[in-house]
């Protein structure tokens, strides 16, 4: 066979122009999380007219897909997030995710029955909110991936970046209304979440290094002459592991309890379906990027912090070898990630210089995967083992 790296190479370049002008329409038709219809069209039809064979509507969720070329005994995952941010859109870059990774897919299609790959796109929903990964894990659709691989634009280059375990609570607190001129008879719902606040502020102080306690009032009453008869908040919490989040929360919760005792009213609280675990990057895929990223250009500084938020990547992380790397837009840090700055940088050269060093350098790790034995044949014991240790259970 002609050298695959060369007509990989060769590939994206011919696509090129093509991924971009999918990764700005993605930018200036953001969609929140589920919701992503138009954008999972334009992915999935772009890829079903180069040759993929395309599901839709996978796991349940009308916005997720799966699409496949090759029939190789090696398959090889790439995940494209489609989801944007309320009100900024595109503010975490997920347009230029999606470039990315339908770029190196198109690089990749051509060769991957040369190099023994079946190669599959995940178009991957909700990543913001409601963490579509984890149902498309659960509903078995990694199952058969020997290694998945997707690429996160930030303002650092990092190949193997710490992201921490997250998961988020609603809770509701119920009093009785009034009017704010004689309060005396009322139970003033709105005290119990700054009660809440407050508590959780003092409790901070006491909380081991990283951990993280997210909270906002998403209703607080509506009128200023009205006592709040019922209000609602969020909180995240991320730390190391998903069982550390759980111990943290059973003490967040005696928090959001003392607004409720102190003012009478009572409380609800509800676990969302936001579920981030906790990162494993595979060692393998990282070194194999980081060669074919410092060959686009990309550099990778020993930064003394590479400390980043959650992914619902982590979740495919572990079932299956992955791999999570960052690589930076040139901006001031006051335009980073979940700004409307960073929206509009992923719309203009920063997004796209991102998307051709991204689907570059995943396109010759997957083909480097392939090609080498060592790689190829621990993959291939690694999932033959989760298989046995599944059906042993």
């Amino acid at each position: 066979m002609n050298d695959p790296i060369d007509a990989v190479r060769a590939n994206l370049d011919r696509h090129l122009d093509r991924v971009l002008e999918l990764s700005h329409w993605i930018n200036a038709h953001p969609e929140l999380a589920f919701e992503e219809h138009r954008t999972s069209a334009e992915i999935s039809d772009l890829l079903a007219g180069h040759g993929f064979a395309v599901e839709r509507g996978v796991a349940g969720l009308a916005t997720a897909f799966v699409a496949t070329i090759g029939t190789g005994g090696l398959v090889l995952g790439l995940c494209a997030e489609m989801d944007a941010l309320p009100d900024i859109g595109h503010g975490c870059g997920h347009n230029v995710i999606a470039g990315a990774a339908v770029g190196a897919a198109l690089a990749l299609a051509p060769v991957v029955d040369a190099l023994g790959v079946t190669l599959r796109v995940y178009g991957t929903p909700a990543e913001e909110s409601g963490t579509g990964k984890e149902i498309m894990v659960n509903h078995g659709l990694f199952d058969d991936v020997h290694a998945a691989i997707m690429v996160h634009p930030s303002l650092k280059d990092v190949v193997e970046p710490q992201f921490r375990a997250a998961r988020s609570w609603r809770v509701t607190y119920r009093g009785r209304g009034g009017h704010a001129s004689r309060p005396w008879s009322a139970l003033n719902a709105a005290d119990a979440t700054v009660i809440a606040q407050t508590a959780i502020g003092l409790l901070r102080q006491q909380l081991r290094d990283g951990v993280r306690v997210h909270h906002v009032v998403t209703e607080a009453g509506g009128a200023v002459n009205v006592i709040a008869d019922r209000t609602v908040m969020e909180c995240m919490i991320r730390g190391d592991t998903i069982a550390d989040v759980d111990e943290v929360w059973g003490r967040v919760r005696r928090c959001f309890e003392a607004g409720a005792v102190a003012t009478g009213t009572s409380m609800d609280a509800e676990a969302l379906p936001s579920l981030y675990r906790e990162f494993r990057h595979d060692p393998d895929l990282a070194g194999l990027f980081r060669t074919r990223a410092e060959e686009a250009g990309r550099s990778f500084p020993e930064y003394p912090d590479a400390l980043f938020g959650s992914t619902d990547m982590g979740n495919v992380s572990q079932v299956v070898p992955a791999l999570h790397p960052m690589l930076s837009f040139a901006l001031p840090p006051e335009q980073g990630n979940h700004t409307a700055a960073f929206a509009a940088a992923a719309a203009g050269p920063e997004g796209d210089r991102f998307v051709r060093d991204g689907a570059l350098a995943m396109a010759l790790a997957l083909a480097d995967v392939a090609r080498s034995e060592p790689v190829r044949a621990r993959l291939q014991a690694d999932l033959q083992s989760r298989r046995t240790a599944s059906t042993s259970v």
